[in-house]
């Protein structure tokens, strides 16, 4: 019987006939409908014509992005129609479906939806699918809501489409699903307060998979305030299973209040009873499989940590994993509905109303920060390999599609062109993350191979450890929700295999390792000085108490890196042989000549590498002469020019050639670093070319190279002395030396009494140069670039200090007239 009583409660039934009549005219839709309006359960049976009425009766898939939420809004659906799962409504996850003949609403994840349409571009019988809580912008939904638009478009222009979320950009979609009308249900079942709670003190920024233990003991204290405040049970929104697990540590003691924690791997029972009314009062602790499409029985109270987790990829590295961050405020307007879906509630919220502003609108689209391998296979066997005819509200990032580009190639999947071969044809049907589809193939349709994949398609407990073989011994033996889950994901792949299953002949282990090198083939390592450097490049630790550590050669699995740390850290991985990891990284091996510049010579070798593991090396006693003189000049560039043979004259005339380039440019040649590098052909050959070593380098004259570059052609270079001459000569009659060791003003430092009888001070290419007029010592007495001046204003404080200390030299009154002189007076008396 249908629970007419509970389906007229739905706020969203009054926009059920704007729906309609948007779908009649334009055959899509963008519903906008408040947290516990109904949108998720309602409006699925309304567009099925399940409720009577007029209403035709349609076949309606509505996709979910979680598992959890797809079971519960099934079941939802099934009691509101008076009817258990299976007969009107069904559902479809991953390794479990449960659908009747005579189903009219089915339920199912985004991943399976895409399996379909990869299967069956027409989706034949469906009349209508429901792109559920699209706001959250999982990289599937996304994907799934492109492939229905090109349907909708090139082969079935009469299918519907429906994007409904609580918060989402309407107008994005709207223009996505070709100006689809928008429709929105005004008004949540019951209001909800905030309660802005933040820490009392400053706590440290979560980064990883690390969070503040300081923030989580304030959120079991801010639960225990709620309980104390509020009536009814409180749900505590969490980024983790660990931060659930931490948190109802410290919530022990709470009387006759049941402490519940539900996420992705809580047992199915655990979930149940979540979604089943309590006898007593209760807490639910939970991650974002909470945020939507769910109505937890009872709850009044939300108390929100104000963090999520969300995937992102280092392709640096070649690391893939979940990170924390604060919730946007979409996010947060989520999780505060699920106070108000049958009563007036209140959320309580971990920050400020002042960081709340702060806060991004959305969620960060998960095609922007994820790893895209599976959506470049996607897009592949769609007939698009670079995505650029999907409709997307983001495109995907050029380098990120090139690192799944990689891959794909890698692993066969993908031809030159980007497009899908067979073998990645057949990737894509298997419902696994390409990486591991491609291990499931190449080790062999063997119950132990789809047990380690099963562990790798769903990362086990940490208690489990990081031993990879290990780890699958204990879910063969484990009770737990995540063991039941691995056996029927086990089930599955077993049923995959086009072949019968056959016995493998390596060791149990061996086996292991096969397979997550076959997944990981850039994350093979070998140990090197202590740590573990992978074919990729990357290096990676182990911790001390682990099977891993001595391990010649290792397959990472699963690893981050620690916020400060150059290296990645593994959290899984499995022992394998040198023999294993040539066999699954084979595509980066590699044996080359290597001629370079290291440790200040010419190291040239044949190198055998796995990536960047060197696994043989061998000295070589001919080398390309070509290489070599590439390293020489990489040597150069590394260790300066100076590795050359710099005679003071060699120095002297490249300063020269610098203050003219400065001054006068063209023709003149640049000798900077930089530009002498770039000319290397015109000035240092054929001298480089016969050099095989650095000793051969410090034989070739700096000075006479430097001579091939001086403005010949244009006869400039015989006016080399005359415009930058190495000497001048002074009234004393005495040649001095110039110093052009800064180019803008070259220094001339010369004896006063020797500058006697000139006016002016000298120049050189037009350019005063800088006068250091010396004692009778030879030591500094003034400075200056203008020597009519001194002579003027400056020599009387000279003169006056210096004259007592050298009585024997003359100090004239007059020296712009006087005579100039390299001697003293008596020997200007003789």
């Amino acid at each position: 019987m249908i629970r007419y009583d509970a389906l007229d409660a739905l706020p969203v039934r009054g926009a059920l006939p704007a729906l309609s009549d948007a779908l009649d005219a334009h055959g899509t839709a963008v519903l906008v409908a408040p947290t516990g309006s109904g949108k998720t359960t309602l409006v699925p049976l309304a567009l099925a014509g399940l409720l009577g009425g007029d209403a035709p009766a349609r076949r309606v898939v509505v996709a979910e992005p979680r598992r959890i939420a797809a079971r519960a809004a099934a079941r939802r659906m099934a009691w509101l129609l008076g009817e258990k799962v299976g007969g009107s409504v069904g559902y479809t996850v991953r390794g479990e479906r449960v659908v009747g003949r005579r189903a009219r609403v089915e339920v199912v994840t985004t991943g399976v939806l895409l399996q379909r349409l990869q299967r069956d571009q027409e989706l034949a019988g469906v009349d209508v699918v429901v792109l559920d809580e699209c706001h959250e912008r999982h990289l599937d939904a996304d994907t799934a809501a492109a492939f229905l638009w090109d349907v909708r478009q090139a082969l079935r222009p009469e299918l519907r489409l429906v994007a409904a979320s609580a918060t989402t950009d309407a107008q994005g979609w709207s223009g996505l699903l070709g100006a689809a009308p928008v429709v929105e249900a005004h008004g949540r079942a019951y209001g909800v307060g905030v309660v802005w709670a933040p820490p009392a003190r400053p706590v440290r920024p979560s980064h990883g998979m690390w969070v503040d233990p300081a923030l989580l003991t304030h959120v079991a204290s801010v639960v225990r305030r709620a309980l104390a405040e509020r009536e009814g049970d409180v749900l505590c929104f969490l980024p983790g299973v660990g931060e659930i697990a931490r948190v109802a540590g410290q919530l022990g003691g709470l009387g006759d209040v049941d402490v519940l924690q539900v996420h992705g791997r809580a047992p199915a029972a655990v979930q149940d009873a979540v979604l089943a009314p309590g006898e007593r009062r209760r807490v639910v602790l939970a991650t974002s499989v909470a945020e939507s499409s769910l109505t937890v029985p009872g709850v009044r109270v939300v108390v929100d940590s104000g963090l999520t987790r969300e995937p992102r990829v280092d392709h640096a590295r070649g690391l893939s994993a979940l990170t924390t961050v604060r919730a946007s405020r979409a996010v947060g307007n989520q999780r505060l509905g699920r106070a108000g879906r049958e009563a007036p509630g209140v959320a309580y919220r971990c920050w400020t109303e002042a960081e709340d502003v702060r806060l991004p609108a959305f969620p960060a689209p998960e095609i922007k920060v994820a790893d895209l391998t599976a959506f470049a296979l996607q897009a592949a066997c769609w007939g698009d390999p670079d995505a650029s005819g999907l409709a997307l509200l983001d495109p995907p990032p050029t380098g990120a599609m090139a690192a799944a580009r990689s891959v794909l190639s890698a692993i066969g999947a993908v031809d030159s062109a980007g497009r899908a071969t067979e073998r990645g044809a057949r990737l894509a049907r298997l419902g696994l993350h390409p990486r591991l589809g491609r291990a499931l193939l190449d080790a062999g349709p063997s119950r132990e191979v789809a047990e380690v994949v099963a562990l790798l398609g769903e990362e086990p407990p940490r208690e489990y450890g990081d031993d990879l073989a290990a780890a699958v011994r204990t879910a063969r033996r484990g009770g737990d929700a995540y063991a039941g889950r691995w056996r029927t994901e086990v089930r599955r792949l077993q049923g995959l295999a086009d072949e019968p299953a056959r016995a493998s002949s390596l060791t149990e282990d061996a086996l292991v390792g096969l397979v997550a090198a076959l997944a990981f083939p850039e994350r093979v390592a070998r140990a090197d000085g202590g740590s573990y450097l992978m074919v990729s490049g990357t290096r990676a630790e182990v911790r001390d108490a682990t099977a891993l550590r001595g391990a010649p050669w290792i397959a990472v699995a699963v690893a981050d890196r620690p916020v400060g740390k150059g290296h990645a850290r593994v959290q899984l991985g499995a022992v394998v042989d040198e023999e294993t990891a040539r066999q699954a990284a084979g595509a980066l091996l590699d044996e080359r000549d290597e001629v370079h510049w290291a440790d200040g010579d010419v190291v040239a070798r044949r190198v055998e590498r796995l990536g960047a593991v060197e696994l043989a090396v061998r000295t070589l006693r001919n080398p390309d002469p070509v290489l070599v003189r590439d390293a020489l000049l990489e040597g150069l560039r590394q260790d300066g020019l100076r590795l050359l043979r710099w005679s003071p004259e060699a120095d002297v005339l490249r300063q020269r050639l610098a203050f003219l380039r400065l001054h006068l440019g063209e023709p003149w040649p640049d000798v900077s670093d930089a530009a002498l590098h770039a000319r290397v052909d015109e000035w240092l050959e054929p001298e480089l070319g016969r050099a095989r070593r650095r000793a051969d380098l410090a034989r070739i004259d700096a000075g006479d190279a430097l001579g091939r570059l001086l403005p010949w052609a244009s006869g400039d270079a015989a006016r080399l002395d005359e415009l930058a001459p190495e000497r001048i000569t002074v009234p004393s009659g005495s040649r001095i030396r110039i110093d052009y060791a800064n180019p803008e003003q070259p220094v001339l430092a010369v004896k006063l009494q020797e500058m006697f009888g000139l006016h002016e001070g000298p120049t050189v290419a037009g350019v005063a140069l800088l006068v250091h007029l010396l004692s009778p010592a030879g030591r500094p007495a003034a400075v200056t670039a203008d020597l009519a001046s001194f002579w003027k204003d400056g020599y009387k404080g000279v003169r006056a200090e210096l004259r007592g200390r050298y009585p024997k030299h003359p100090w004239p009154e007059d020296p712009a007239d006087a005579e100039p002189t390299r001697y003293t007076n008596a020997r200007l008396r003789r």
